[in-house]
């Protein structure tokens, strides 16, 4: 007989996609925390993977899932949970219940069906089932109201709804807390509050994607952003931004507008003022969370609120153009290589798995004019990761099965990354009063959890810290 509470990783333990942790608390009754798909080559160990999203775990004693935040690799395996049966509440913050029907209603699209009455009665059924909580507020579940464990969301400033889980359990050996901590921001990220460290967890489970380094500073990256710019505009090049729908394009309009604004007197290339300069986001999903961002205002951390009483417009300044229809895409692309057009493109995918970011790859990747600017991370297997990689070395990269030369220059700015860096991550730790008893690394590349593991053994030899296989 395991334990109780035991924890079951049923993805992001080997990579960082695909999160999905059950926390059994009674021999007949579970949580689950995310159902994140998984991208590149990351799969689990039941085999499911990006080609095969289909629910590898069994479900019945399942009784609530609890949604850290709506990015896809956290939630895209939601509607496959649903075909498989699970009707047991799905709990979230306020802001990712708005957010989280938009995520899903695209991933039916792109994965499941475009049948609209499908797709219709799909969310009909998801809003039904999505529960709704205040941040820093002790909820029991409804499934268990009486002897099942307690949920508190915390802000986990990754994008906006983001939270960590706090779970408190009863058991034969006394009451427990389990923390998960979802995926943590970067303290000073645009738009968000940082995080605050738990008060308390026998069992940490910690994300530890940038376990292994740390970000630059935020005036520093704005810096290198503003370089970047500048010098591909000289060329007369597009800048290309693989960015999340959700998130980091918003983080990223806000920090352009904040570069513009600073500059507005200034010329960004010759004969180019910054106030002329066009930023292009390909991408109808993050416009639609673009609105629902400026809709979530009150969420928007002190300095966000400060630039809106000074009459300025983070998310919808004058020199943003969105597109929307495939064809005005597939226009603008033609656009920019007939005429040599310097502007910066925003498009997803993040990771160059797919969406439009791929047709603009297809057209400039090969052109030296071109930069291309990642400030994400990439996951191995990924067309991002491969030019990352290569593209320094004037390598090559395979795109909807024809293989390209990479001329562009190729940047990472890793101080945009919604994620926590190394120190970050240390500091959630060592912030609470007392450590936890035992930490699990989970959600990072083996190199960046074992280079974590290392940094909180030293400092806290008391803990028990150790890689869940």
């Amino acid at each position: 007989m395991p334990l109780i509470p035991n924890i079951i990783h049923h993805g992001a333990v080997h990579g960082v996609t695909g999160s999905c942790h059950e926390l059994v608390y009674a021999d007949d009754a579970s949580l689950l925390v995310d159902c994140g798909l998984f991208q590149g080559a990351e799969t689990s160990a039941g085999g499911a993977g990006p080609s095969s999203p289909a629910i590898d775990f069994p479900l019945d004693r399942i009784r609530a899932l609890v949604v850290s935040h709506v990015h896809i690799d956290h939630v895209g395996r939601i509607p496959y949970l649903l075909a498989a049966g699970f009707t047991g509440p799905i709990y979230c913050s306020k802001p990712s219940a708005m957010l989280l029907p938009e995520v899903l209603e695209d991933a039916i699209k792109v994965g499941v069906t475009r049948n609209r009455s499908m797709i219709d009665a799909y969310l009909r059924q998801l809003q039904k089932q999505l529960v709704a909580l205040p941040y820093g507020r002790w909820s029991a579940l409804v499934a268990d109201s009486e002897n099942g464990p307690a949920i508190r969301l915390q802000k986990a400033g990754h994008i906006l709804g983001s939270a960590y889980v706090e779970c408190r359990l009863q058991t034969g050996a006394g009451p427990r807390t389990v923390v998960f901590s979802g995926d943590l921001g970067a303290p000073h990220a645009p738009l968000l509050s940082a995080p605050q460290s738990p008060e308390y967890a026998d069992i940490l489970v910690l994300e530890s994607t940038y376990g292994d380094r740390c970000h630059e500073g935020r005036r520093e990256r704005s810096a290198r952003l503003q370089k970047i710019i500048e010098r591909a505009l000289e060329n007369r090049g597009a800048v290309l931004i693989p960015a999340f729908s959700i998130g980091r394009t918003q983080e990223l309009l806000y920090e352009i507008e904040d570069i513009i604004h600073r500059n507005r007197q200034q010329l960004s290339a010759r004969g180019l003022p910054w106030q002329e300069l066009e930023i292009v986001v390909d991408s109808p999903l993050a416009s639609r969370f673009t609105r629902l961002y400026r809709q979530l205002r009150p969420y928007w951390d002190d300095e966000a609120k400060q630039r809106l009483g000074e009459g300025r417009h983070p998310l919808s300044f004058e020199q943003l153009r969105t597109v929307d229809s495939h064809s005005d895409h597939l226009s603008i692309v033609n656009y920019i290589v007939r005429r040599k057009y310097p502007c910066i493109v925003v498009a997803a995918s993040g990771m160059c798995a797919g969406g439009r970011i791929v047709n603009y790859l297809k057209a400039l990747v090969e052109q030296p004019e071109t930069d291309i600017v990642f400030v994400g991370y990439q996951a191995r297997g990924t067309p991002g990761r491969a030019i990352q990689s290569y593209g320094p070395g004037g390598g090559y990269v395979d795109l909807d099965g024809r293989r390209y030369r990479i001329e562009a220059d190729v940047h990472t700015l890793s101080g945009y990354s919604a994620h926590a860096d190394q120190s970050d991550l240390v500091n959630f730790v060592t912030g609470m009063p007392r450590a936890p008893a035992d930490i699990r690394l989970i959600h990072g590349d083996p190199g960046a959890k074992e280079h974590l593991a290392a940094k909180l053994r030293k400092l806290l030899p008391a803990s028990r810290v150790h890689i869940p296989a």
